[in-house]
């Protein structure tokens, strides 16, 4: 068999199909939903995916995604620091930018499942055997791409699903008068808010917040009103512009924790093998990478370079820890420092008296071209 079946149709398993097509190794894509449709993600892509977007021509320059050179930090009470973003990146939503990957990978050969949840992995020490549907697929390899939590992953037993997370991701889409070259972060008391363009003239807000806020408050409307309005850059924001969604997206119990990069023989990639802070703005990149990564032992395998499983789960592990796990716990360790009103002063501080040290802090949360 030369048949790899990939879970979840986000950016680390669309961009894995498109890789595996290419090398004549057939792939199949199991996804709950059907495109197009929207996720909660900052929707921030940084530039060092771009040299490997282009690789596989899919670099999606036919929606003039704007460029983002800049990085703007404001505190509680709204005081504010700007620094240079290196590198740079560009803005493109989940809706649009995965769409145009399902579409590609379609016409280039990807099976795709949709509106189907995977259900049980099964593997007999050579073959896997997915449950989706009512239905099996079998395959050599498994690729975990389902995003920060799923069915799956209480399936599998995986450990940080025992653990319950505090963290909320809410998102809108709106129209307002953001700078189009501008990533700007916000904090609020007990969480940060990220604003950046994308294609069309949006602007996507997104924002983490603890769930205990959230009790406090009948709604998300009032818990905003009450909380997010107290940074008068956000008060002006919901004040004035213009909410595109008739509700916000959001997502439950977010979780940080650290996780495996292959779990029963299954290899996890993107948001699966990990998940850096939303404030590191590099979640979408580094799906990416893992994706690559990934592929390319696979692809190895299958042209014969005699990687068994085996060699190639210990490979990628390795090559997960190497490009991310210092990304994570710097994002972990950076987020220390936004959602309250002191480590917010604190941040802003560091930002405008010690440049380099923040700008350091911004570097070390991303990785080079690949």
């Amino acid at each position: 068999m030369k048949r790899v079946i990939v879970i979840g149709g986000g950016l680390a398993g669309l961009v894995s199909g498109l890789a595996l097509v290419r090398a004549g190794v057939e792939c199949v894509v199991i996804e709950k939903k059907e495109y197009p449709f929207h996720r909660v993600c900052g929707e921030y892509i940084s530039d060092e995916t771009v040299p490997y977007l282009r690789s596989l021509d899919v670099y999606p320059e036919r929606f003039e995604p704007p460029r983002i050179s800049r990085f703007m930090l404001s505190s509680v009470a709204g005081r504010r620091a700007e620094l240079p973003l290196e590198p740079g990146g560009f803005g493109i939503s989940r809706y649009t930018f995965d769409n145009f990957l399902y579409q590609e990978a379609k016409q280039r050969g990807v099976e795709f499942v949709l509106n189907t949840e995977a259900e049980a992995v099964a593997f007999d020490g050579s073959t896997f055997v997915v449950t989706a549907g009512g239905k099996q697929y079998t395959g050599d390899f498994v690729i975990g791409s389902f995003g920060k939590r799923s069915k799956l992953d209480h399936t599998l037993q995986r450990d940080f699903i025992q653990r319950r997370s505090p963290y909320v991701g809410v998102k809108y889409h709106i129209k307002t008068e953001h700078p189009s070259d501008l990533i700007a972060l916000h904090n609020f008391v007990g969480g940060y808010c990220g604003m950046s363009n994308i294609e069309d003239g949006k602007t996507t807000l997104c924002y983490l917040v603890h769930r205990d806020m959230l009790r406090k408050f009948k709604s998300i409307a009032e818990m905003e009103q009450q909380v997010l309005y107290r940074n008068p850059l956000l008060r002006d924001v919901f004040g004035n512009a213009d909410f595109l969604f008739e509700k916000p997206e959001v997502i439950n119990e977010i979780s940080f924790a650290t996780k495996t990069a292959v779990e029963q023989h299954v290899f996890m990639a993107g948001d699966s093998a990990g998940m850096i802070t939303p404030l590191c703005g590099n979640g979408m990149a580094m799906a990416i990478h893992s994706a690559k990564l990934l592929t390319d032992l696979l692809i190895r395998s299958y042209n014969g370079d005699g990687l068994s499983r085996e060699a190639i789960e210990t490979l990628y592990t390795q090559q997960w820890r190497k490009h991310f796990a210092t990304r994570l716990w710097l994002g972990r360790h950076v987020q220390r420092l936004f959602g309250s009103e002191a480590a917010s002063r604190l941040a802003i501080g560091l930002a405008v008296n010690v440049p380099p040290v923040a700008g350091l802090m911004i570097k070390y949360t991303r990785g080079e071209a690949f």
